[in-house]
């Protein structure tokens, strides 16, 4: 029987939507959790229903666009739980436009969190895995790019391409079966992603697709469970989960 009893998972961008579920859920069924946000005082919150329903939770106050928080964020976990088994990567931001819009500040604003901010996971987790003898790396990405990029989604879909092909690449180097990868690609989910779009119109569509056809945040939530539950020796490299009315 498959189970997440006695895991320590780190979660980024746990104050909200695909985070905070995954949190809830991993905790339900026996995990120990740190939650990691920039807004404290929300992760705290969610935090304390968690222990207030018999979970272990703890809490991290992080910008993944700094180094020196995601090297705190896997200190803390070690300081409470003696070491982190996975570090999950869903810190994200959607500030798309049309390329010509030139929204030169949005565009490194993807780059800096959805990119930059996953190898900064990356580089603060890695050498404790190995320390440890084992790890698994989980990053929530897109089916943006994964066929055609819809317009204004260039860029984008271009951050979370190249988290993909990271992950390929470090799943090609840790072939010795110490560091697992899992790269999650969500589709439309009722989120409060379109809340980082500028655009008002991009927006509101977003907003619009996401209660038309949108799956709850929970459904993705179950596949970085199954994923990580896995015993050491099988490795879930990648899992798509959109909806199923969704092209």
């Amino acid at each position: 029987m498959l189970s997440l009893h006695g895991k320590i998972v780190a979660i980024t961008g746990a104050s909200g939507g695909i985070g905070e579920a995954t949190a809830r859920l991993l905790a339900q069924r026996g995990a120990g959790v740190v939650l990691a946000a920039r807004r404290g005082d929300r992760i705290d919150a969610i935090a304390q229903d968690i222990r207030d329903e018999g979970g272990r939770a703890a809490t991290c106050v992080v910008d993944v666009t700094k180094a020196e928080d995601l090297r705190r964020l896997v200190a803390t976990t070690i300081d409470q739980y003696g070491r982190i088994d996975v570090l999950v990567n869903n810190a994200g931001i959607a500030p798309i436009s049309p390329l010509a819009d030139l929204d030169a500040e949005g565009w490194s604003a993807m780059i800096d969190v959805n990119l930059r901010g996953m190898l900064n996971g990356v580089a603060a987790a890695l050498p404790v895995f190995r320390e440890q003898g084992s790890g698994h790396l989980v990053s929530i990405v897109s089916t943006a790019g994964l066929s055609s990029v819809s317009p204004s989604m260039a860029v984008y879909a271009a951050t979370k391409n190249a988290v993909r092909t990271i992950h390929e690449g470090l799943r090609a180097e840790s072939t010795d079966g110490v560091v697992r990868t899992t790269a999650i690609s969500p589709g439309y989910v009722r989120t409060d992603l379109a809340d980082s779009m500028t655009d008002p119109h991009l927006r509101e569509q977003t907003r619009k697709n996401m209660d038309a056809v949108g799956i709850p945040p929970a459904a993705v939530a179950r596949a970085v469970a199954f994923a990580i539950e896995q015993p050491g020796d099988v490795e879930i490299g990648e899992i798509n989960v959109r909806p199923t009315t969704q092209g």
